[in-house]
């Protein structure tokens, strides 16, 4: 019996730590509460198509589509000071974020890895939300 009430728990622990997919109207609720959004396009994306008011802007893949992983961690690591803060990723269409969110949830060990559902393209301009110009 005590083998599987430690099993369980076991089990209850990994599937908290999957990434997790929000819509729109989510994020804006976690957003004014202090949770951290991070968009992680190109600067080419972010002036093409602007960023959600408020959103840190720290590309993870460049052009190419090469991680830039040490250095994303590094600026993660100033934002997100605890492995159980929340905080939310988005892209173009979530293809990226979910790559990313997945890796930070499964093997870096973030238990509070949300993504917004379509990503800015299909999530929030679709939806109505909008954008505003990047600052750099």
């Amino acid at each position: 019996m005590n083998k599987l009430i430690v099993a369980l728990l076991g089990l209850s622990a990994l599937l908290m730590a999957e990434l997790k997919t929000i819509d729109a109207d989510t994020l804006l609720k976690m957003q004014a509460k202090g949770i951290p959004v991070i968009d992680i396009r190109t600067p080419r994306e972010w002036k093409e198509r602007g960023v959600i008011k408020g959103a840190h802007l720290m590309m993870f893949f460049d052009a190419q589509g090469r991680p830039h992983i040490k250095e994303w961690m590094k600026g993660l690591s100033k934002l997100i000071k605890d492995k159980k803060s929340p905080f939310i990723l988005y892209c173009a269409h979530a293809n990226r974020t979910k790559a990313l969110g997945s890796w930070l949830s499964d093997k870096a060990g973030f238990t509070n890895v949300y993504q917004l559902k379509g990503g800015i393209e299909y999530g929030w301009i679709e939806e109505g939300k909008p954008v505003v110009k990047p600052e750099n």
